[in-house]
C-alpha cells in the first residue's frame, strides 16, 4: 500500500484485508485474556484444594506425634525408670498417648479445620 503499485480496486481491498486483520487481532487477544484467566482460576481451585489436603496431613502428624514420642521413651527399658517399678506405668502411658492423640484432633475440630 506504501509503494503505490496497487490500482484504486485493489487498494480498497487491501485496506478491507487490513481491518479484517486487525480485528481478528483484538479478538484473538480477548480470547487469549478470556483462557488465561479460566486457566488462573482453575489453578487457584486447585491449590485451595491442595491446602486443605496438606492441613489434614498436618493436622495428623501433629497428633500422631507426642504418642510416638511417649512410645519411644517407654520401649527405651532403662531400669531406673520409675514407671517400671509401678503398677500402673504402661497402662497410664497408654492414657497418656490416647489423650495426646485425643487433644489436638478435639482442638482442630473445634477450629473447625477438619471439616
Amino acid at each position: 500500500m506504501r509503494s503505490r503499485m496497487l490500482g484504486a480496486e485493489q487498494f480498497e481491498e487491501a485496506r478491507q484485508i487490513l481491518r479484517d486483520i486487525d480485528s481478528l487481532d483484538s479478538h484473538s487477544t480477548f480470547l487469549f485474556d478470556k483462557i488465561n484467566f479460566l486457566m488462573n482460576a482453575t489453578v487457584g481451585f486447585i491449590n485451595i484444594n491442595q491446602n486443605k489436603i496438606i492441613k489434614i496431613f498436618s493436622v495428623a502428624s501433629v497428633a500422631l506425634l507426642p504418642p510416638t514420642l511417649i512410645a519411644s521413651v517407654y520401649g527405651m527399658n532403662f531400669a531406673a525408670m520409675p514407671e517400671l517399678q509401678w503398677r500402673f506405668g504402661y497402662p497410664f502411658a497408654i492414657a497418656l498417648m490416647v489423650a495426646s492423640v485425643a487433644a489436638p484432633f478435639i482442638f482442630f475440630r473445634s477450629k473447625g479445620w477438619l471439616r
